[in-house]
């Protein structure tokens, strides 16, 4: 990509009024060079069965041709229209529930063949009019795809078949496998399987949401291939993929095996939402990027953030351009707006975009003018920075399906809540907060001896193969972090039956055989040089084998058993934390492993956030973060430099100051004086500044 993609989601077809002259010409003065269309209205590209008409979108190419802003044309199958509910009512998926209702979005069976036929003669349409134009960048495929728990009848059927295989025909095998005999589960024959919607078995139920998880990546794959027949070669495939949702993009997504979808695409892409204001910490902007990142181990687009979004979100003065180059330092090549105009209707009235309901310029608007400028700027140093982390997160979908079924701290008294995702989190939140940069790897990456160190958070379902990998890392030289729930059973939920941790403890020098909820249990630890340290939510009775403990639990009848232990295997080193602990002493056990990998730390702590890349020029730049509403200071430590924002020269040791809610670039090597029209760039952003009434104060600025 030669250029940062700058823009928003525009809906011309949801105006109540005809303005996509004034949206252009706003758009243009705020430096958007891309915009995303076409994605969400089905019905109104095909008003009635066969009868198509994209005017809508053929104008607004039009007019974006004009004023030199590239399209990104999404396909328009994640919302289906009412003529084809009407004739097929069995597009709508069956789910635990019944049969969906007409109205929402993705209340679609995406292996429906009546819907898969209407979707790739829209799809087909679509692209015949748009493939072609010059303007066109790109192609989005559907939105946020997901099975949408679709469990139909049909569904089920190909779920039989896909078990047929995977068991090679062997009935006796799947119900050994699941444990079926329990309550009576057991399945004599093909023809009597049951509606795997009522299952308690978590074996049958997780390999079912699986089974789904590939209906999804069978689904990007199958557009995507539509649109090859079409595209240009310098035209991309991309999807939005999302995250688990708890009010905002929160973790890893359970509906979707994103490291097999992202096949399908030729970049990939994401939507990140975070909290705003006095709670805007950047974490999910970091989780988000990095795992997506590392999909496709490279670039992505941020397809969607928010811009003013729900009144708990509008950003304070510098927060919308602090996110933006949050998004950039993380390695995105893109950031868009969900969405340029407020809605005047239905359920995202209130999700509001770039420009408010009377669409005039605002305070978002203004700042959105000044992060466009930057780009455009400083574009060429920022856009497509490679990232060569030594640390890494493994993450499992079946691990978190696993915990799912099974809540870490689930009781007969409550189901818990407690899950896989949160102890993901917890561990990179800690991590993010130290100015440690990750990847994330998946069971099936092939690269575990690319890093250093590699974090191994309740891997609560694995397959016996990947424990050995791991065992096998760190005898050759690695470094592993594993938490507590970890190697508790193998891919298909079946508990292993041997002493726990399974297979993993060869390495770990640990094991274990019971387990509790603590309850006025510390920790005490001569090594990290810790005391009273509280535990809480889950803990392991660790027993010490060939490992060193670190240290203990206090408590009147759980200890002094260990709580932490270190283990020398082969070359390596393992280390297992066998309870969820307060961050100060998890901040201590990670600052070890991180010695131990040779991982060099940056005394810089949030609210500074450190991130770093390599950009084109085969500079290294390096980006401070302040998330805070206190002006932060911190030093600079490497060679002659240049705050890329300002255009100033930093001196080695010269101390940087960071303005609340803003940031500096440091480009290590002082580029040629023509490749940067610093100073010239400095004042225009002055002026806007001024213009927006300071709303983003300066940042490096010499005394």
């Amino acid at each position: 990509m030669d250029k940062l993609l700058y823009g928003a989601a525009y809906y011309e077809e949801y105006l109540p009024y005809d303005r996509l002259e004034q949206d252009v010409k706003m758009m243009e003065e705020a430096g958007i060079n891309t915009v995303r269309i076409a994605e969400s209205t089905w019905s109104t590209c095909e008003p009635r069965e066969g009868v198509f008409d994209f005017s809508h979108v053929t104008r607004v190419i039009d007019a974006m041709e004009q004023a030199g802003i590239g399209v990104i044309v999404g396909t328009p199958t994640y919302a289906v229209p009412a003529w084809m509910v009407k004739k097929h009512p069995e597009v709508l998926a069956v789910t635990r529930t019944g049969r969906n209702l007409y109205g929402p979005r993705q209340n679609m069976d995406i292996t429906n063949p009546d819907y898969l036929f209407y979707g790739e003669r829209v799809i087909r349409r679509l692209l015949e009019c748009t493939a072609h134009r010059k303007n066109v960048i790109g192609f989005q495929i559907d939105n946020e795809t997901k099975s949408y728990g679709t469990a139909g009848e049909g569904v089920q059927k190909k779920f039989v078949e896909y078990l047929k295989q995977e068991f090679e025909g062997n009935l006796e095998a799947l119900n050994r496998r699941f444990g079926l005999d329990y309550w009576s589960n057991r399945i004599n024959c093909w023809e009597e399987f049951p509606d795997v919607r009522g299952t308690i078995n978590g074996s049958l139920g997780a390999e079912f949401q699986k089974f789904q998880r590939k209906l999804v990546s069978e689904f990007l794959e199958w557009q995507a291939e539509i649109i090859k027949e079409y595209k240009r070669p310098e035209q991309f495939i991309t999807h939005n993929f999302d995250f688990e949702w708890r009010g905002y993009s929160y973790g890893v997504q359970p509906e979707v095996n994103q490291f097999e979808a992202a096949g399908s695409v030729t970049i990939a892409g994401a939507d990140i939402y975070h909290p705003s204001q006095d709670l805007l910490t950047g974490e999910e902007i970091a989780f988000g990027g990095d795992l997506i990142r590392s999909v496709k181990r490279g670039n992505y687009l941020i397809l969607e953030t928010e811009a003013q979004g729900f009144p708990a979100w509008t950003p304070y003065p510098g927060q919308l351009r602090l996110q933006a180059y949050s998004h950039i330092a993380s390695g995105a090549n893109s950031v868009m707006y969900w969405h340029w105009h407020s809605l005047h209707n239905a359920v995202e009235t209130y999700w509001k975009g770039l420009l408010s309901h009377d669409f005039a310029e605002n305070d978002t608007w203004r700042e959105a003018k000044i992060i466009g400028g930057e780009f455009k700027r400083l574009g060429s140093h920022l856009v497509n920075l490679q990232k060569r982390n030594q640390a890494a997160i493994l993450v499992s979908n079946e691990a978190l399906t696993g915990l799912d079924w099974f809540l870490i701290d689930a009781d007969p008294a409550s189901p818990g809540q407690t899950a896989y995702n949160d102890v993901v989190r917890w561990l990179y939140n800690r991590l993010y907060r130290m100015n440690v940069e990750c990847d994330f790897l998946y069971p099936e990456s092939e690269e575990l001896e690319q890093y250093s160190l590699i974090f191994v958070p309740a891997l609560y379902a694995a397959p016996e193969k990947l424990l050995r990998r791991l065992n096998e890392y760190v005898k050759q030289g690695g470094c592993l972090l594993v938490t507590f729930k970890s190697a508790f059973a193998d891919e298909y939920l079946k508990v292993y039956h041997d002493t726990q941790p399974a297979v993993i403890r060869e390495c770990l020098g640990v094991e274990y055989q019971q387990f509790a909820f603590p309850r006025n249990v510390t920790l005490r630890s001569d090594f990290y040089q810790a005391d009273a340290c509280q535990v809480h939510t889950f803990m392991e009775l660790l027993e010490a084998k060939e490992a060193e403990p670190l240290a203990f639990y206090e408590h009147e009848s759980w200890g002094p058993r260990p709580a932490v232990t270190r283990s020398r295997y082969g070359k390596g080193t393992a280390t297992y934390l066998g309870c969820m602990v307060e961050d100060e002493m998890l901040d201590r056990i990670l600052e070890d492993v991180l010695t131990q990998a040779g991982i060099p730390g940056e005394p810089e702590r949030f609210p500074v956030i450190v991130r770093k890349g390599k950009n084109d020029l085969g500079k290294e730049v390096v980006f401070y973060l302040n998330y805070s509403a206190q002006t932060q200071k911190t030093v600079w430590r490497g060679e002659k430099a240049v705050e890329l924002v300002r255009g100033d020269e930093i001196c080695p040791g010269e101390e940087l100051e960071i303005a609340p809610w803003n940031l500096c670039i440091v480009e290590k090597t002082i580029p040629d004086p023509g490749t940067l029209s610093r100073r010239k760039g400095a004042e225009e952003w002055e002026k806007s500044n001024e213009k927006c009434g300071n709303m983003v104060a300066n940042c490096g600025e010499k005394e």
